[in-house]
């Protein structure tokens, strides 16, 4: 029987690859924390109100698997930019 990841596992995986992508690309980066992180705040946000409105089968897992997802990509890239003091590299070297 397969065991099931803890939700610090989870975390860590999804820093690792935040991270690695802050890391070696910071313009698709922030172009798909911004994109991503929107996607699933909104999704996150819905599904909240419509268990609020009516519960369904959906399992509290899945609500808090979404939350560390977000978490993870404010992290990582609050992480990147206080490493790099701010500074981007598609910014400054824009070509």
């Amino acid at each position: 029987m397969l065991k099931r990841i803890s939700l610090l596992e989870i975390f860590l995986m999804e820093m690792v690859i935040w991270l690695g992508l802050w890391l070696s690309n910071d313009y698709v980066a922030t172009l798909l924390t911004l994109t991503i992180g929107a996607i699933v705040s909104a999704v996150l946000i819905i599904a909240g109100l419509a268990e609020l409105i009516e519960r369904s089968k959906v399992p509290k897992r899945y609500f808090q698997i979404m939350g560390i997802s977000i978490l993870s990509i404010v992290l990582s890239a609050l992480l990147y930019m206080w490493l790099f003091e701010g500074r981007l590299n598609f910014i400054e070297k824009p070509f």
